[in-house]
């Protein structure tokens, strides 16, 4: 069942995190799918310009229609991650996804407002929600990159300003993350205190995390030791997701952390069976391994268990 995002941070705010995970191909799919529902978690889809430009917007749009028929208890938003003005347009207009994220950040506070407010007008219209950005995250995702130098933290004020003004459903702040697998180079954690003085400022509304990989040093060691050169990624402590749910974090992007498990699973699996040419074998190894991943990240945010529940409140 695809619902918005502000009907399953209605359910979430202060009790629970949604994980919300990109997805590229079938294999992620059918993990993404399999593994909420062995948590009994609510979650969010999201694809990207870059996923849109993999494979083909219709192709990804199919690959969820198919598996909300294969898992119909399933609950879910469709939701564009990182979209510039004329992305968002294309999937307002598409009457498939139930989100959108207009991402202006990179302009000027004034343009930013204008920019997303425009996308909001049109989204309200069609019956979408829109999550914003105000700060920069540092790091390299997709068509996201911006050097660490021109990342800063959100400003509480100005985020309680761009709220009002600009009339988005959810802000994506910065907080200390950062997009990618190298995120961290010593003890640095997330800074709570900016959520914090964001809530007292726009008490109730929705924030989210991007960036919030935690980069297993697990996964990393193992890519390793099957052939890859992974030095220094380090991510975000997974402990601190329920923390920063506590305080009003709705939403966690969790995006690297699954590449890291298909590239854990394909490179060993070659590496263990170098006179296999059939992919499938390791598809079904990945789907089962996502899966278990998917599950674990659950019950960090919280969500895990969370399915019943939520589907009975959107019944009323």
């Amino acid at each position: 069942m695809i619902v918005t995002t502000k009907e399953l941070f209605a359910q979430a705010y202060k009790n629970y995190a949604i994980g919300a995970y990109n997805i590229n191909n079938a294999e992620q799919t059918m993990g993404l799918f399999k593994g909420n529902m062995d948590s009994k978690a609510p979650f969010i889809i999201q694809i990207s310009k870059g996923a849109r430009k993999y494979t083909d917007k219709l192709m990804l749009e199919g690959m969820i229609r198919a598996a909300d028929e294969i898992f119909p208890d399933a609950v879910f938003a469709v939701h564009l991650d990182h979209g510039d003005e004329q992305t968002c347009y294309d999937c307002i207009d598409s009457g498939f996804y139930s989100s959108v994220m207009i991402d202006a950040s990179s302009l000027p506070f004034e343009e930013n407002i204008a920019t997303t407010k425009r996308v909001v007008e049109a989204a309200h219209a069609k019956g979408l929600v829109v999550e914003a950005e105000l700060g920069q995250l540092g790091g390299v995702e997709e068509d996201v990159k911006v050097d660490e130098d021109k990342a800063h933290l959100t400003d509480p004020a100005q985020a309680a300003e761009f709220i009002e003004r600009s009339g988005c459903d959810s802000l994506a702040c910065a907080i200390g993350t950062s997009h990618g697998a190298f995120k961290f180079s010593g003890s640095q954690g997330l800074h709570f205190e900016v959520v914090e003085a964001i809530q007292k400022l726009v008490p109730g509304f929705p924030l989210v995390l991007h960036g919030s990989s935690s980069v297993p040093q697990e996964e990393v060691e193992r890519i390793n030791a099957a052939g890859g050169s992974l030095k220094g990624a380090k991510g975000v402590d997974a402990t601190q997701y329920l923390p920063a749910a506590k305080l009003g974090v709705c939403k966690i992007n969790i995006d690297t952390d699954g590449r890291l498990v298909w590239t854990r699973v394909h490179r060993e699996y070659m590496k263990e069976h170098p006179e296999v040419f059939d992919f499938r074998p390791m598809g079904k190894v990945f789907i089962e391994e996502y899966a278990k991943f998917i599950a674990s990240r659950n019950e960090l945010l919280g969500s895990a268990g969370h399915l019943d529940e939520v589907r009975e409140a959107l019944k009323k």
